[in-house]
């Protein structure tokens, strides 16, 4: 029961990030500092959905063949999260 929930849980939150295509699409979305706060918002996302699927898979060790596919693609949301991460502090102004 609780590998079947992680899978599932983790399988939607593989979902989440494309949420910001619709969100970005309103004016007050593209408005800073409105614009900053929701991109930040969806890397703090990224980076925790990616340490949860992480943990879910090594710690917990659900190892099915759809929470594979969710580690890779969470990881790969992880690894964008931190490259955005950087390159948004690149560039700040000083």
């Amino acid at each position: 029961m609780k590998q079947k929930f992680f899978t599932i849980l983790c399988t939607i939150m593989m979902l989440i990030p494309w949420t910001i295509l619709p969100v970005r699409t309103h004016e007050w979305a593209l408005k800073s500092p409105t614009a900053e706060i929701i991109v930040y918002s969806y890397i703090a996302v990224m980076l925790f959905i990616g340490i949860f699927t992480l943990i879910a898979y090594v710690k917990a060790k659900i190892q099915n063949g759809l929470m594979k596919i969710c580690l890779v693609v969470n990881s790969l949301y992880m690894a964008a999260g931190i490259g955005l991460f950087f390159l948004g502090i690149a560039s700040l102004k000083p």
